[in-house]
C-alpha cells in the first residue's frame, strides 16, 4: 500500500471559466484610476451587475459583455476615448493569467504563441479565440470574441496593448510590431497617441483585430525560456484543458479537491466557478445520481487515504487540508468511511 511520490496535483488548482465567463483580471487597476478621478469604483462595477470584489479578486468570473460595457462606460465617464489603452499601459500581460508565464518560459517565439492560442481560452476567456496567420514575410496574431457583445472598442484597445507587451516579452529587446489593425472606430485625432503607445502604424475600422510582426521572429528563442517551468506549467494547463471535456461530476470533483483546504468548499462557490446556478448544478448532479455533499465526502476520504499512506503530513495537517476545524472531527469522519481510525490506517500502510 506504500506509494512513491514526487510533486503532483490531484486536479486543477482552480476551475477554469466556462462559456460566457472571463476572469476579472481585466479590471486590474480600475479602482485606482476611478479614485484618482474622483469616482466611486464600486458604483461603476455594480452599475454593470457585478460585485465590488471583482476590483480586487482577479480570479472572480464576469461576463465578457460586462467587461466591454464597463470599459465603454468608463470611456464616456472619464472623457477618455482611449481608456482601454490607458488601462493596459499600466497593466502587465499577467492579466491573461498563468498562460503568460508559460509563454515567457517557452523555448521559441512560435512555441510561446502556440501556448497563447491553446490556453488563453482555457484559463482566461473561453469565448476569446486567438489565431496565428503566417504569410511569406509577415505573421499576424489575431483575436476575436465568439459572441456578439456590441461595441467593444475599449476592450480591443486593452487587448492590443497587452498582446504587444506579451509579444515583446517573448521577442526580446529587438522585437517591434510591424503594424496593428483594430476593428475599433478610432478618431483621427487619437491615432498618433495610439501609434506611439503600440510602437507601430495602426489601422482602425479593420475587419479583424491583429498584431503583425516579421514572420522570421517565430523561430527566435525566447530570452526568458525556462525548460522546467515550461514542462511543469504546460502539463498543468493540459490538465485544466482536459477538465472542459469531463463530466459534470469530474468538474465538481476537481473543484472540491482544490478548495477543501480553503474552508470555503460550498455548492454556491462551486456553481459560480463552473458557470451555472446552484439549482442547475443540483439538477445536473441529480441526473447523474449524485449530490454535492456526497462528492465532498468521497473526495475527503480519497485524499485522507492518500495523505496517510504518504506519511508526509501529521494528522492535524491532514485534517486542516480536508477542511476540518479539529483532528477529532476528522478522526470520527475517517472511521465512518473506513471502519478504522486514521492511526490504524496509517499503521497498515
Amino acid at each position: 500500500m506504500k506509494e512513491q511520490s514526487f510533486f503532483s496535483l490531484d486536479g486543477p488548482l482552480d476551475v477554469a471559466p466556462g462559456g460566457g465567463q472571463c476572469r476579472a483580471a481585466n479590471f486590474s487597476g480600475l479602482a485606482d484610476v476611478a479614485r484618482i478621478l474622483g469616482r466611486d469604483p464600486r458604483g461603476i462595477v455594480e452599475r454593470h451587475g457585478m460585485e465590488a470584489r471583482v476590483l480586487t479578486d482577479p480570479e472572480s468570473l464576469v461576463a465578457p459583455q460586462q467587461i466591454a460595457d464597463t470599459f465603454e462606460y468608463c470611456s464616456a465617464l472619464f472623457d477618455d476615448p482611449l481608456f482601454g489603452l490607458h488601462m493596459a499601459t499600466s497593466q502587465d500581460p499577467e492579466v491573461f493569467g498563468c498562460v503568460t508565464a508559460l509563454c515567457r518560459a517557452a523555448p521559441t517565439f512560435r512555441a510561446g504563441v502556440r501556448c497563447l492560442i491553446d490556453y488563453l481560452p482555457v484559463v482566461h476567456a473561453p469565448d476569446c479565440e486567438v489565431v496565428l496567420i503566417e504569410g511569406r514575410e509577415t505573421a499576424e496574431l489575431t483575436w476575436l470574441v465568439n459572441t456578439d457583445i456590441g461595441i467593444n472598442d475599449q476592450a480591443n484597445y486593452q487587448a492590443a496593448m497587452l498582446n504587444v507587451k506579451l509579444l515583446q516579452a517573448m521577442g526580446g529587446p529587438g522585437f517591434k510590431p510591424s503594424w496593428v489593425s483594430l476593428s475599433a472606430d478610432t478618431r483621427p485625432s487619437d491615432m498618433p497617441e495610439l501609434e506611439r503607445a503600440l510602437g507601430c502604424k495602426v489601422t482602425s475600422r479593420s475587419s479583424r483585430n491583429s498584431v503583425a510582426f516579421p514572420v522570421h521572429a517565430l523561430d527566435q528563442p525566447v530570452p526568458s525560456a525556462n525548460r522546467l517551468l515550461y514542462r511543469l506549467l504546460g502539463g498543468y494547463l493540459e490538465q485544466v484543458k482536459a477538465v472542459h471535456s469531463q463530466s459534470i461530476i469530474d468538474r465538481v470533483e476537481s473543484y472540491v479537491r482544490g478548495s477543501l483546504a480553503s474552508g470555503n468548499c460550498t455548492i454556491d462557490r462551486c456553481a459560480e466557478k463552473i458557470g451555472m446556478s446552484v439549482r442547475t448544478l443540483q439538477g445536473r448532479l441529480a441526473t447523474e445520481g449524485a449530490r454535492f455533499s456526497e462528492i465532498v465526502e468521497r473526495q475527503r476520504a480519497a485524499l485522507a487515504k492518500a495523505h496517510l499512506a504518504q506519511r508526509q503530513l501529521s494528522l492535524d495537517e491532514i485534517a486542516d487540508r480536508l477542511g476540518y476545524g479539529e483532528q477529532t472531527s476528522f478522526g470520527r469522519a475517517f472511521k465512518r468511511w473506513t471502519g478504522v481510525t486514521p492511526q490504524q490506517f496509517r499503521a497498515r500502510c
